[in-house]
């Protein structure tokens, strides 16, 4: 999600719950009340749900840093381990 992307995303969020306030206080009786009732929940709603979003991104990217991290070849010598001719319990065969 780029950052043009999530200003829009929170800019409509937070747009939606000034128009549900302005609703409120402009339009009257009980439709002022449902629209700012609709127009506020769906604002913080959208809220909530972009800011999961952004808590399942950053999960995202720190699993993609840390297989980048593993799958990096390490910068120290590997020493190579010689494979004994014999499994454990039993001794060890002179050739």
């Amino acid at each position: 999600m780029t950052v043009w992307a999530r200003i829009v995303a929170y800019g409509l969020a937070v747009l939606l719950i000034v128009a549900g306030a302005v609703c409120a206080a402009t339009v009257g009786g009980q439709t002022g009340e449902v629209l700012a009732l609709v127009l506020i929940g769906l604002g913080f709603v959208g809220i909530t749900g972009l800011v999961f979003l952004e808590v399942g991104l950053s999960e995202d990217r720190e699993r993609d840093r840390a297989l980048r991290a593993r799958e990096r070849p390490s910068l120290r010598l590997k020493r190579r381990r010689s494979r004994l001719d014999r499994r454990r319990g039993e001794r060890r065969r002179l050739q």
